[in-house]
């Protein structure tokens, strides 16, 4: 704390405080400021905690075990540190390295003016948030989401109006979204692949946000971190090819699960050059700019576009295999179209709710999987599902399913009805 700086005290009204401030009034030190309290609390970290200290095999989380980060990767980045290249880059990011991400993505941006190097995807969507939402301003939110978007609404003093999508397949009804819109509405989040179902939105869907989003004057922010992962000869389709939305949408994307980096922080945001200006300045105040070395070593090693470097077809047989051993093992699953989760439903399996099923998986089975509660703003929307993350090793593959497989043939055993006081 600086020298002389106190903490702001806030004017209880009453008695009860930590001593009289002006005009006798109580007050009591100041517990933060009020976008802190908005922040959701993580519903992972528990479970996480109890999973590592049980040995569990990890399906909870989307850090990546599968693909391996890219040996060149590494490479490049200690040979960048050891050559020096230890201070500031450009706030905006290396002009090499938005050459080569702008070179693998539709119709290739200008890397000067339209591409923006983030600290991950995270600082990004909170750029495109704090760049695009004013306090009060209504942002939709497609339910389930990712945890991380109600933060940065948060922090930008928004306030999400959520659509849910519809089972089994999570599809988006289009009157639900048409229904959400208002004067109020200043932006509207989208993640296609989905985090946490695997759910892609198509041309049709895509052409209704623009009619909506020029009717109403809002902004698109649409994370597409798991562009790259798409299957069954689907083709990922971006807010900037729609030409309606190219003007008024900001994507967000990250390196993190695409090349397993996610402790690079690397990431980007890919909008027209008006917004673009706008997002930099944002961004400098933030974080000033990514990770130098890092920065100089992924535009080194140059792995981007599938002719580069394209793990979608293994993890196409990772989501098989994944969906393979979860309905075995007794659940009910829809398969995803893209990302890296499967949004597994419990109800065939069991009657308890999903934080107390995934509770009891980790300590009978040594199987962490995510509660859905974490994805919905209310929790009673994902006590019938858990997400299960398939970027893993083969070995935590195979671990897995012997340890479900087991856990599903004594859960389905016939229980004694002999107390224990009554064994011999």
């Amino acid at each position: 704390m600086a020298a002389g700086h106190t903490p702001r005290l806030r004017d209880s009204g009453s008695g009860g405080g930590s001593g009289p401030g002006p005009g006798g009034h109580q007050v009591t030190p100041q517990a933060g400021a009020d976008r802190v309290h908005r922040l959701p609390v993580g519903g992972l970290a528990g479970l996480l905690r109890q999973g590592a200290a049980a040995g569990a095999v990890n399906l909870a989380v989307g850090t990546p075990s599968w693909p391996r980060t890219p040996p060149e990767l590494v490479e490049q980045a200690c040979r960048s540190l050891r050559e020096g290249t230890n201070q500031y880059e450009t706030p905006e990011g290396s002009p090499v390295l938005r050459e080569r991400i702008a070179a693998a993505l539709p119709g290739r941006p200008d890397p000067a003016t339209e591409l923006t190097v983030t600290a991950g995807g995270s600082e990004g969507l909170c750029v495109a948030l704090l760049a695009s939402v004013d306090p009060g301003d209504e942002v939709i939110v497609l339910e389930p989401f990712y945890e991380n978007f109600l933060s940065a609404i948060a922090m930008a003093g928004g306030v999400p109006r959520f659509v849910p999508l519809r089972g089994p397949g999570w599809s988006l009804e289009p009157q639900d979204l048409i229904d959400a819109f208002s004067v109020r509405t200043r932006a509207l989040v989208l993640n296609s692949p989905s985090n946490p179902t695997g759910s892609l939105l198509g041309r049709a869907e895509l052409e209704l946000v623009a009619t909506l989003c020029q009717k109403w004057n809002t902004t698109v922010v649409s994370d597409e971190v798991y562009a790259g992962y798409v299957y069954d000869g689907a083709r990922h389709l971006s807010v900037a090819e729609v030409p309606a939305l190219a003007d008024r949408s900001v994507v967000v994307g990250s390196l993190s699960k695409s090349h397993a980096v996610s402790g690079w922080r690397l990431g980007f945001l890919r909008a027209a050059p008006a917004w673009t200006d706008m997002l930099r300045r944002v961004h400098v105040a933030t974080t000033g700019g990514a990770a130098a070395p890092l920065q100089h070593a992924a535009a080194a090693a140059d792995l981007f576009g599938p002719a580069r470097w394209d793990p979608a077809p293994e993890m196409q047989q990772r989501r098989d295999r994944a969906v393979s051993m979860l309905e075995r093992a007794g659940f009910d699953c829809t398969v995803p179209q893209g990302g890296c989760y499967v949004m597994a439903g419990i109800s065939g399996l069991t009657d308890e709710d999903s934080p107390d099923f995934a509770r009891r998986l980790a300590a009978e089975a040594g199987v962490l999987v995510a509660p859905a509660t974490s994805f919905f703003a209310r929790a009673a929307g994902g006590l019938r599902h858990v997400r299960v993350a398939f970027n893993r090793e083969s070995a935590e593959l195979d671990a897995a399913q012997q340890r479900l497989e087991t856990f599903a043939r004594a859960d389905r055993a016939p229980k004694s009805s002999v107390q224990p006081s009554e064994r011999a």
